[in-house]
């Protein structure tokens, strides 16, 4: 039988849109974290991925304090929303620039975090806003694929911008594995998958001023490939050996405290 994996194409849409149009959103995304809409769309996708989608998210300690790229594998255009879900911190993230245009739907991002990225352009006005987040301790979503997968299947090589966002920022990167998002599209049947959410331990790069396109691509693919062992692991334990898993994550950690408790109370007194 024939394989049905497809290959992710790589984006040849231009947005016809000059630079110029774009400058509001990124001012008001370098202006501040998100305001109290921010808090309003959270409630409603929490509420939306747990029911419709029965979501579950496993690893969110990972997530640190202070500066931070979380990077999921992208199959659907509610990734970003399984992502920042679960963790109490404000994500911020690029979005496809056509997205930006209606009225209610232009408010609901430019006020929930949301910042455009050109379609068919090396659009450096995005890569500041992204910096200009992480300089000020923020969380930004950002894919390493070049595009949408349509299978689940994750792309075989990853696109050196997020090299370059996590050499240039030194921010630690947060991959995220997301399984079975790719059927999010088939609620026009009625048919509503399992997804669930698993985030791993923070890769960290020594900081570089000016990278170059070769340590850029480096650490794109080191990240993709993490991104990539995750969702391996996750797609063969399931969600019940994920939440296995970090239950015994979770009773280590506490033996952990509880030993270095214990050795602190039985040091002696000077």
């Amino acid at each position: 039988m024939p394989s049905t994996d497809v290959e992710l194409r790589p984006q040849v849409y231009k947005d016809p849109r000059p630079k110029e149009y774009f400058d509001p959103f990124h001012a008001r995304t370098r202006a501040g974290p998100p305001g109290p809409a921010y808090e309003v769309a959270r409630i409603a996708t929490v509420v939306h991925a747990l029911i419709t989608y029965r979501a579950r998210a496993f690893g969110t300690e990972y997530v640190p304090n202070g500066p931070v790229i979380l990077a999921p594998n992208h199959a659907s255009f509610m990734d970003h929303f399984f992502t920042g879900a679960f963790i109490r911190r404000r994500v911020q993230f690029m979005a496809k620039s056509q997205l930006f245009g209606g009225r209610a739907q232009t408010w609901l991002f430019t006020h929930g975090g949301v910042f455009p990225v050109r379609r068919g352009y090396h659009d450096e006005d995005a890569f500041t806003t992204s910096f200009t987040i992480l300089g000020r301790g923020g969380v930004v979503v950002m894919y390493c694929e070049g595009g949408r997968s349509r299978t689940g299947k994750i792309a075989d090589e990853a696109r050196p911008g997020i090299g370059r966002l996590a050499l240039e920022s030194g921010a630690p990167v947060v991959p995220v594995a997301i399984l079975g998002s790719h059927q999010v599209r088939n609620w026009k049947r009625l048919q509503f998958p399992q997804v669930t959410v698993q985030f791993g331990a923070p890769l960290k790069f020594s900081a570089i001023e000016n990278s170059t396109r070769d340590q850029q691509q480096q650490a794109a693919d080191l990240i993709l490939g993490r991104i990539r062992e995750l969702h391996a692991e996750l797609g063969r334990i399931g969600r019940k050996g994920a939440a296995r898993v970090a239950r015994e994550r979770l009773r280590a950690a506490r033996g952990r405290e509880g030993a270095a408790a214990t050795s602190r109370r039985a040091r002696p007194m000077p």
